[in-house]
């Protein structure tokens, strides 16, 4: 269930771009055709389902205060957090350039139509976001992190790929001379955007149980009887006198 949650709510709710609005750079420069669309956003999901698992290999037993203990009790008191960033870039460089060989090698055409996109993948700040966010939810395990790094790239898929489907009909609209260009991107993204938060509180897990109410109980004293009552009565004016 923990799974499920996670990947829905990665591409939902949680959307790279229309949730915090990361790689917006790429998601306005190569949406004006789907063919690039699909091709980039191919490629930022094989470079986050990849780097997000490294990346949280390298926090866990490298880069978090005591994650050298595995060499010994002398290294338990080294942090090295400081180096995270320089780190996750680097996975994150590595991967990309690898991303770039193949699609030179066996796409030659979406090479050319990327352009200088494919090598930004590597300072694309939902690249980046994603080891990010990873470290910071304190995501536990290896698998989550693998889930984590594919979902979120479906998401930025999705959005990039909606805009540009929206993006392609558009050319043929009747839009004002003022909006024309990335005014009307900038406007469909917001609505996009409104949309898919609206999947807010889908996986809330149902209603809070209730907590359970004490029963208080009262001591109610019943009354004396008539005769207790009267000897009361007798003692007292017996004591007037």
């Amino acid at each position: 269930m923990e799974h499920i949650e996670l990947f829905f709510k990665s591409i939902f709710i949680d959307n790279m771009v229309f949730a915090t609005f990361l790689g917006m750079c790429s998601y306005l420069a190569v949406s004006k055709k789907v063919s690039t669309a699909v091709g980039l956003g191919a490629a930022v999901i094989f470079v986050l389902a990849i780097t997000v698992p490294l990346n949280w290999l390298l926090d866990q037993y490298l880069l978090q205060p005591g994650a050298l203990t595995w060499l010994g009790e002398e290294f338990a008191d080294y942090d090295l957090s400081f180096l995270s960033f320089i780190m996750f870039i680097a996975t994150i460089a590595t991967m990309v350039q690898l991303v770039e060989i193949v699609v030179e090698k066996f796409s030659p055409a979406l090479y050319n139509s990327l352009g200088i996109f494919l090598p930004l993948i590597a300072v694309n700040c939902a690249i980046l976001g994603g080891s990010l966010f990873m470290q910071s939810r304190e995501i536990a395990t290896l698998g989550l992190a693998f889930n984590y790094g594919v979902s979120s790239g479906i998401g930025w898929f999705l959005a990039i790929l909606a805009i540009a489907a929206i993006r392609e009909k558009i050319r043929y609209s009747n839009v004002p001379p003022a909006l024309r260009g990335l005014g009307i991107t900038f406007i469909i993204t917001g609505l996009m955007a409104i949309g898919f938060m609206s999947f807010g509180g889908m996986l809330t897990g149902g209603d809070e149980e209730e907590a359970p109410v004490e029963e208080t109980t009262v001591k109610v004293e019943e009354p004396k009887k008539d005769s207790e009552q009267e000897k009361v009565v007798a003692n007292n004016i017996k004591v007037n006198e």
